[in-house]
């Protein structure tokens, strides 16, 4: 983490979102721009408690499986992948308890489903870190010839990668059963997105995190809102 901030204190926003686009295709920005604009399209649908969120969350994350995986993130590349999965089992919880198909009803998540989210979290920490220590041999094209396996090769950023996923699994976890808190870990694990996005080279996809955490703060309001409004 020093290391970030010290070469954040001594770049400029040309340094920080624009030169290390300079050696990138034209596909490969415009597929990371695509994917961060259904991306917040996705959040603002969930805001407004919108089956609409899953559908075009799927073509966000399905993108960035594949961006995330060359640049080596593969907690991130993983929590995508999940989210896909996840999306399908949503929109499907979502449309059976829809009356619109539309629009759906949340609460707040009971003491046995906070448990559920804390084994999921402690689960997704074991399992990233088991991936990351097999990623020398995944780097090597899946051969173990002069592969060193272990977490020597994991700087700051991987290691927030691992933490986010976890977090992110719970937050998409709760989103699919409508519970409220799902807020709270989408804005705790955008916040530690930013300058790890930055610190990757993703400069469009700080800026996308930094615009998530914001709507989170919004979803969380919005939700606790209308739960209270059903209530009187």
């Amino acid at each position: 983490m020093c290391e970030f901030l010290f070469i954040f204190e001594h770049m400029n926003l040309y340094d920080l979102f624009v030169k290390p686009y300079e050696s990138y295709t034209t596909f490969q920005i415009f597929l990371e721009s695509f994917a961060a604009v259904f991306g917040i399209l996705s959040v603002y649908f969930s805001i407004k408690k919108n089956i609409w969120l899953y559908p075009t969350g799927i073509v966000s994350t399905l993108i960035y499986v594949y961006i995330l995986f060359n640049f080596g993130l593969l907690g991130d590349c993983m929590i995508n992948g999940y989210y896909t999965v996840m999306s399908v089992y949503g929109w499907v919880l979502w449309a059976k308890s829809s009356e619109d198909h539309i629009h759906v009803d949340v609460t707040w998540a009971s003491k046995k489903e906070w448990m559920y989210g804390i084994l999921l979290f402690a689960l997704s920490l074991i399992l990233v870190t088991v991936i990351y220590y097999y990623k020398p041999y995944i780097d090597n094209q899946f051969s173990m010839e002069g592969t060193n396996l272990g977490l020597y090769h994991l700087d700051w950023g991987n290691w927030l990668d691992v933490i986010t996923t976890s977090i992110f699994l719970v937050g998409m976890w709760f989103m699919a059963k409508r519970r409220i808190e799902n807020w709270i870990f989408w804005i705790i694990g955008d916040f530690i997105c930013m300058p790890m996005m930055i610190y990757k080279g993703l400069g469009i996809t700080s800026v996308q995190y930094l615009v998530f955490t914001i709507m989170a703060i919004l979803g969380y309001v919005s939700w606790k809102k209308s739960l209270k409004k059903k209530s009187l």
